[in-house]
């Protein structure tokens, strides 16, 4: 083997071994200086901010050089609002300055529930449909009615609630339920121009009911239902005309008020009248 031949394979592996180490070099430098950047093991555990408000965590966040968001709420009845009831990174995991902590709080306002229709089931079905809406059952007022143990009306703090009405979980509804019919009797009241608010409470009144409630064409709107009144009843209102306690009186509601105008007397065309064996009377 001449000289150079020698001479270039010894350069040749002295190039390849200067290269090798400066990539060792290189990677170990990447490698420290990577740790000492991101400060790799020196980061600080989380707290534990279970059971504090926002105002009580804030100092807490602050001495620690971290940041927060609240990202949820939910409703826990056995714990005070506004406290957290979870955190991620969750207590104890080690974090850098300027993480976000996440927190989830307990809602500062009560959970709120829609009422259900309860009208016309019966006691036990009214209970089980409560319950499946968080809701409890209130009193039982029992009223005269020719439906026994029929739900016939509902009432919260003493006054009737519509469905839908948002109550806070856990209201208690009370239940007005058909008790049969009584042997009494009352009088007919005249609700001709009431709102069926007012019928209704009328009605209640004398232990009676409101059966049937017919809206006119005219009733369109929610605004309208409400100031709708009745313009015809029946039974009617006449003198000396009894029902029996808890019956039911249907009602017709309109807002044109020329149905409440006193009738004009009608002319009525002259009929004819047969007996049984086909004469005519005249």
């Amino acid at each position: 083997m001449s000289r150079w031949k020698i001479l270039l394979e010894k350069t040749l592996w002295k190039h390849i071994g200067i290269l090798a180490g400066s990539a060792v070099v290189l990677l170990i430098s990447i490698f420290f200086f990577l740790k000492i950047y991101t400060l790799h093991g020196q980061g600080a555990p989380v707290p534990d901010f279970t059971g504090l408000t926002e105002q009580q965590l804030q100092h807490l966040i602050n001495s620690r050089n971290l940041r927060y968001t609240i990202i949820d709420s939910v409703h826990i009845d056995n714990m005070p609002k506004g406290v957290v009831i979870e955190q991620v990174p969750g207590a104890g995991q080690k974090v850098k300055k300027n993480r976000r902590i996440f927190f989830t709080i307990n809602a500062w306002t009560e959970e709120q529930v829609a009422v259900p229709s309860l009208m016309d089931y019966s006691l036990r079905n009214a209970k089980v449909i409560l319950e499946s809406f968080g809701l409890e059952t209130g009193d039982l007022i029992y009223i005269p009615s020719e439906y026994t143990n029929l739900v016939l009306g509902q009432h919260k703090e003493g006054k009737p609630v519509e469905p839908g009405t948002l109550v806070p979980r856990g209201s208690k509804i009370d239940l007005l339920i058909g008790r049969g019919l009584s042997s009494e009797t009352t009088a007919v009241p005249d609700m001709i121009g009431m709102t069926l608010e007012e019928a209704r409470r009328v009605a209640r009144s004398v232990s009676l009911n409101i059966g049937a409630t017919i809206y006119a064409d005219t009733v369109a709107t929610a605004t309208d239902s409400l100031n709708a009144f009745v313009w015809r009843q029946n039974p009617p209102s006449q003198r000396g005309f009894q029902l029996n306690l808890g019956a039911s009186i249907d009602v017709w509601l309109s807002i044109d008020e020329d149905l409440l105008k006193p009738d004009e007397p009608v002319e009525l065309p002259e009929q004819e009248i047969t007996d049984d064996f086909g004469d005519e009377f005249f």
